[in-house]
């Protein structure tokens, strides 16, 4: 659906943001009832939010009863609104009641909140309940069990072009004579220009390597390969583990935002957001420069904290000329301001 400019042969994160956007925007429904167009635009206005974590990752609960089931949240819109299948391969065989009955319908979150429940129960059925529950993913770390598999070769249809969840990544997935094959990107091939896809067919991660028309073509250099794929685990793996401070931080409430709201007005949401997050910043920086080290009376060095607002004041022109139209009022003798000095700071 999107289409380059010809002889383009590279494309920034940036510019690939904006042609996905421009995407979103220009594919909104014709003609849908009112209803239907406001459900849109508000799931629009959700993937507009998180868009930009697609240049770093994205936030997703897999659930264990299917290849296409995960937990609704507004990284998954994108996926919807842009028509692209979304699959992971961690499914807990049917057939193995125990575990069948320890993961039940969770998702991969509240499955792990599950077991140190569990643990922390005198019930020793819900104890043993929790020990099935923590052997299975510690079976299936990997992230992908053969029934998984089974079900992916299954669902996903010929010549397909589908993204694939598993060890918190996304992999380009497609199916091409009933063998599926993953895109290959790990830094390990950049210099195997004949190497563009890898067999998905077991568990274990050691698939065949081809070119684009899916025929053998081995590394040249198997141990640089290797190595570059342990490189990408690694910064994969640091990665999944600022996503959920970065939505901490960075998550804004669309559910404040009127229904209705045209794409001018949530630019401009989305830039007076930018400067909350910037302002927050700086605020963080000037209180990071009014503390300052002492030596206390043992020798030790102490830090002292200013309080919240003085360093607030000191930032905001309309407090600084606010606080020196009452400089005469904190005028008072010297053994009360060491006492104020002394209360109104913190030792840590």
């Amino acid at each position: 659906q999107i289409k380059l400019p010809p002889m383009m042969e590279i494309i920034t994160a940036e510019q690939l943001m904006e042609y996905l956007g421009d995407y979103i925007l220009d594919a909104k429904p014709k003609e849908i009832s009112e209803i239907q167009r406001l459900n849109y635009e508000q799931n629009m206005s959700d993937a507009m939010a998180i868009l930009h974590k697609l240049q770093t990752g994205l936030d997703v609960n897999v659930k264990f009863t299917g290849v296409r089931v995960f937990e609704y949240t507004p990284e998954c819109i994108v996926f919807d609104l842009l028509d692209i299948p979304l699959y992971h391969g961690w499914l807990v065989d049917p057939q193995v009641a125990d575990i069948v009955k320890a993961v039940g319908n969770c998702s991969y979150n509240q499955l792990v909140e599950k077991i140190i429940s569990c643990k922390q129960s005198e019930n020793s059925e819900l104890v043993s309940e929790g020990f099935v529950a923590e052997q299975f993913l510690n079976n299936t770390a990997t992230q992908l069990t053969y029934h998984g598999l089974c079900e992916l070769t299954s669902a996903v249809q010929e010549g397909e072009l589908c993204v694939f969840f598993r060890n918190n990544h996304f992999s380009t997935m497609t199916k091409y004579k009933g063998q599926l094959y993953l895109l290959v990107t790990d830094q390990g091939f950049l210099t195997e220009e004949k190497v563009v896809w890898e067999s998905l067919h077991n568990v274990d991660g050691d698939g065949n390597f081809c070119d684009s028309e899916f025929h053998l073509r081995p590394p040249s250099d198997p141990e640089t390969v290797y190595r570059g794929q342990q490189d990408q685990i690694d910064q994969d793996y640091l990665m999944a583990l600022s996503l959920q401070q970065e939505q901490q931080n960075q998550e804004i409430n669309w559910e404040q935002i009127p229904e209705g709201i045209s794409d001018l007005e949530l630019a401009k949401k989305l830039q007076e957001e930018e400067d909350r997050r910037a302002s927050q910043f700086y605020q963080e920086q000037e209180q990071a420069a009014a503390q300052v080290c002492i030596c206390n009376g043992a020798g030790f060095i102490s830090r002292v904290v200013f309080p919240t607002q003085q360093v607030q004041g000191a930032a905001s022109p309309a407090s600084a000329r606010q606080s020196g139209s009452n400089e005469r009022k904190r005028k008072e003798p010297r053994e009360k301001e060491r006492e104020k000095e002394k209360n109104s700071c913190v030792l840590l």
